[in-house]
């Protein structure tokens, strides 16, 4: 079957020019009681990365999330909205995210439940967050995101939420490489799919993303679709790339998850051929993802990328720590080291530093390579 995925033009997050874009984002897919009933308790999960400020660009920004909650209240559905951070368990951290990020303020102001996912439920092996049981619809609203482990952060990506707190670091473990995380989100994909996903790609993220330590860019953009595969295709040919460059939009095409070959979609709205972004900043690491893997079995010793920590920068907070799922990390006389012989190259320290002070370091074969 053929996937439709929109595309709408916005230029900033100004609340009735955000409002009109997003409803002409879901009208184009067919209007929102396409996709949601009036009985209804609907779960609007936006992408929290971390306790950052709108205007940082990290998280999914309060503004979007409010023209989609906006959206779905002319259905009569009941609203829930919450995501699990990447704060490895601390509920006061939660807290802290839902204050930084707009989330608190946006559901006190729309009269909406804002909730934790602190339960789960085992399904197909996994830890999914059990509030994907208590709903009946559940709307994914991902950052168009650049991101160093995956190379980019879209919709499939942004299911790696329903994984509450510490899980993460367990998965973490048992995926380390790229390619293990991308079947480990295609899992995730098969056993939660959203009815909907709307990206916010008005102000995206390039460079060395999905943190502090990317560069923001106002694309200017809204997505949406209801296959999450053909939406993060649309997403990459955007950024330049095609779409199997993106390894969890391959496992989870080539397990019929979702469309991922342009022929295949429908494009309505803006034109896909003429918001292409020929210099669309990737990922320092992001060359690792698209190498053969018997290049990388034989210089991986030599062609390598390191986190590296900025003293100035660190307050010796340690979520780096907590996050690291191999225990490359340790406190010692008040200063954070890393152990690059156990280092995987997962990135999460980066990932969660809310100073910012992680950032990667190319070896000197990689360097001489222009990678």
């Amino acid at each position: 079957m053929r996937s439709q995925v929109s595309i709408v033009k916005c230029n900033n997050y100004q609340r009735r020019e955000i409002e009109d874009a997003v409803r002409r984002s879901v009208e184009l897919l067919g209007g929102i009681s396409a996709f949601v009933k009036s009985s209804d308790r609907v779960l609007i999960k936006p992408n929290l990365l971390s306790a950052s400020t709108p205007d940082s660009g990290i998280d999914t920004h309060p503004e979007f999330v409010r023209a989609v909650i906006r959206l779905v209240k002319q259905t009569g559905a009941r609203i829930v909205l919450g995501d699990s951070p990447s704060v490895w368990g601390e509920i006061e951290e939660v807290d802290n995210v839902y204050e930084k990020s707009g989330m608190k303020q946006l559901a006190l102001e729309e009269a909406v439940e804002l909730v934790k996912f602190r339960q789960i439920k085992i399904k197909s092996g996994y830890p999914i967050a059990s509030i994907v049981d208590e709903c009946d619809c559940i709307i994914s609203l991902p950052k168009f995101k650049t991101h160093d482990l995956m190379t980019m952060t879209g919709a499939v990506k942004n299911l790696f939420g329903f994984i509450p707190g510490l899980y993460k670091v367990e998965l973490h473990k048992k995926a380390l490489a790229s390619w293990e995380m991308a079947k480990v989100l295609a899992d995730i994909y098969s056993i939660v799919k959203p009815k909907l996903s709307i990206v916010d790609g008005i102000i995206a993220m390039e460079g060395d993303g999905p943190a502090s330590g990317g560069i923001l860019r106002n694309l200017g953009l809204i997505l949406a679709s209801c296959d999450a595969v053909a939406l993060d295709s649309t997403m990459a040919t955007i950024m330049g790339l095609k779409p199997s460059d993106i390894l969890s939009t391959k496992e989870a095409a080539d397990r019929g998850l979702g469309n991922a070959e342009l022929k295949n979609i429908d494009i309505v709205g803006a034109d896909l051929r003429d918001i292409i972004v020929s210099d669309y900043k990737l990922p320092q690491t992001s060359i690792v993802n698209r190498l053969p893997k018997p290049f990388l079995n034989v210089g991986k010793n030599l062609l390598h990328f390191r986190p590296s920590i900025n003293r100035n920068k660190c307050t010796v907070c340690g979520l780096c720590l907590k996050a690291c799922p191999v225990s490359a990390i340790s406190i010692e006389k008040k200063q954070t080291k890393i152990d690059n012989k156990k280092c995987v190259l997962c990135l999460c320290c980066k990932e969660v530093c809310p100073q910012g002070a992680i950032s990667v370091k190319k070896s000197l074969i990689a360097k001489m390579a222009g990678l």
